[in-house]
């Protein structure tokens, strides 16, 4: 990506490589080895990645429930209604994929190839699409994660300390 900033944030549950614009998040992605960790420097990302960095502290501390930081990632005109879809799915709540492909109108629809290729970890919260009998499905960022997100947000949205 051209002129395009990295970071590497530290989150509960890992490190999250950020790449962002100087305007928009492009990217939002766990990583198993910090590969990046030399570049972990505030002082030259934009004012966007400060403004996603808070975001998320304040998610992973219980005290923000949707995002409002610009995002910005490129996705076929398919992949883009999927992830509007999943954007606007309220925090604490989860949905199938059989009731994804409903919502957008067609149940034949390939519900798992756009939420793939999701590159905006928990912005675009590809986490809350579990199975329709209600298990945890894949997760590009491993289940243990999956898991650990829907129990955090169903703790603060329903009180609930396990559902998974």
């Amino acid at each position: 990506m051209q002129n395009s900033f990295v970071h590497i944030y530290h989150s509960p549950i890992g490190a999250i490589k950020m790449v962002s614009s100087k305007h928009c998040i492009q990217q939002l992605s766990f990583i198993d080895i910090p590969e990046l960790e030399n570049n972990n420097t505030d002082q030259n990302i934009p004012a966007v990645m400060h403004q996603c960095i808070d975001e998320l502290i304040e998610y992973f501390a219980g005290n923000r429930r949707s995002f409002t930081v610009a995002i910005d990632q490129e996705g076929t005109e398919f992949q883009q209604k999927v992830w509007k879809e999943l954007y606007e799915l309220p925090f604490g709540k989860t949905l199938s994929y059989g009731d994804l492909a409903k919502k957008m109108g067609d149940p034949n629809l390939v519900r798992a190839a756009a939420n793939a290729k999701n590159k905006v970890a928990i912005l675009i919260p590809c986490h809350r699409i579990i199975g329709s009998d209600r298990s945890l499905v894949g997760y590009a960022w491993g289940k243990t994660r999956k898991k650990w997100l829907l129990q955090h947000e169903f703790r603060l949205a329903l009180g609930v300390q396990t559902l998974f």
